[in-house]
């Protein structure tokens, strides 16, 4: 009788362990598994997002400093691949997708360079406009990575 009574124990805490590591097995992020390493990261082609709030009245004057100051410097930059630019009527929203051959060529551009290219932006738009400020909110800025 103790025998048998020492054995259940043996057996349901072999169980309970099996449980235990059987739920751990599932919990795994195989999308972590299966992640790249940092060192590939920074090669790989990315595409930077922006969104911008661009009212249905501006837009035409919007599109038209995209194309004339946007344009011909990303163009002159290293990595630059092309982009793609989305306009939503309900939202008055903009997305940009800009799409660059890698992570470091797209970020070693520097933020004074992209700053100068930006004051010269709502430069054009608040004189074409009679405004004294970028009707163009900055609503998010990120990036997105081709999934394996």
């Amino acid at each position: 009788m103790k025998s048998d009574s020492y054995w259940r124990g043996k057996f349901k805490r072999f169980f309970l362990i099996l449980i235990f590591l059987a739920f751990l097995f599932f919990q795994t992020d195989f999308q972590k598994l299966q992640a790249l390493p940092m060192a590939n990261y920074q090669r790989l082609p990315v595409i930077e997002e922006l969104r911008l709030r661009v009212p249905s009245e501006f837009k035409a004057t919007w599109l038209k400093a995209e194309k004339e100051i946007w344009e011909p410097w990303l163009s002159s930059k290293d990595g630059f691949l092309g982009r793609q630019i989305f306009w939503n009527k309900e939202k008055e929203e903009a997305l940009i997708l800009v799409n660059w051959e890698s992570k470091k060529l797209w970020k070693s551009i520097s933020l004074r360079e992209v700053n100068q290219v930006q004051e010269e932006f709502e430069k054009i738009v608040k004189v074409s406009l009679n405004l004294n400020e970028n009707p163009f909110e900055l609503i998010y800025e990120g990036e997105l990575s081709k999934q394996i």
